[in-house]
């Protein structure tokens, strides 16, 4: 039997490592836990909303003199708030033109309302940048000829209430910029101050 042993040892050698092998599987497997039964945990995905918790939230009352799960009365969920229908704003009526007053310029413009806009576009303006425009609009400023319109003493205290943006109004010469883009004249505009962006 020695000699048997002594010919096949790295045979028996393997076996033996095989046998430790399987019987390591064989009690891990067994050391295993098993869940076999179905929990109900608020926890679970899918599972409904924990009615218990939102109960704690809903009446300030701590967690540790809070009744029992089956004790919670359910409440019903709230109504959900529809949105409410869009209302769009009526449109302006234009009148239309008599067909006899078409070809006069000063009959049309008589037949028809013009809506003034709420303000110039004050960058238009050299050296009147967004933010500036936006302080001048602030200080009631919104039109080319009120700023054309303007004298030294007006000057003076709108430049005080400009802040970092002072001495702008007499240095960029706003009072005739103004002059010339209240009046619409672009091309005198042009000549004297550069192209309009």
């Amino acid at each position: 039997m020695i000699e048997l042993i002594e010919a096949n040892w790295p045979l028996l050698l393997v076996a033996f490592l095989i046998g430790l092998a399987l019987a390591f599987l064989v009690f891990k497997a067994n050391r295993r836990t098993r869940v076999t039964g179905e929990t109900g945990d608020v926890l679970d995905e899918g599972a409904s909303p924990a009615a218990r918790n939102q109960a704690l939230i809903d009446s300030g009352t701590p967690a540790a003199v809070a009744p029992a799960r089956s004790e919670v009365p359910t409440q019903p969920e709230p109504p959900v708030a529809q949105p409410a229908e869009r209302v769009q704003a009526p449109q302006p009526v234009v009148p239309p033109t008599p067909a006899g007053l078409a070809g006069t310029g000063a009959a049309v413009a008589s037949a028809t309302t013009t809506v003034e806009p709420a303000g110039d576009d004050l960058t238009r303006i050299k050296g009147v940048g967004p933010k500036l425009a936006a302080r001048l609009d602030e200080l009631g400023v919104a039109g080319f000829a009120q700023i054309a319109a303007w004298d030294e003493a007006e000057i003076d205290r709108v430049d005080a209430e400009l802040g970092r943006f002072q001495g702008r109004i007499r240095r960029d010469n706003w009072v005739e910029q103004a002059r010339f883009l209240a009046q619409g004249d672009t091309e005198g505009y042009e000549g004297r101050f550069g192209r309009l962006d």
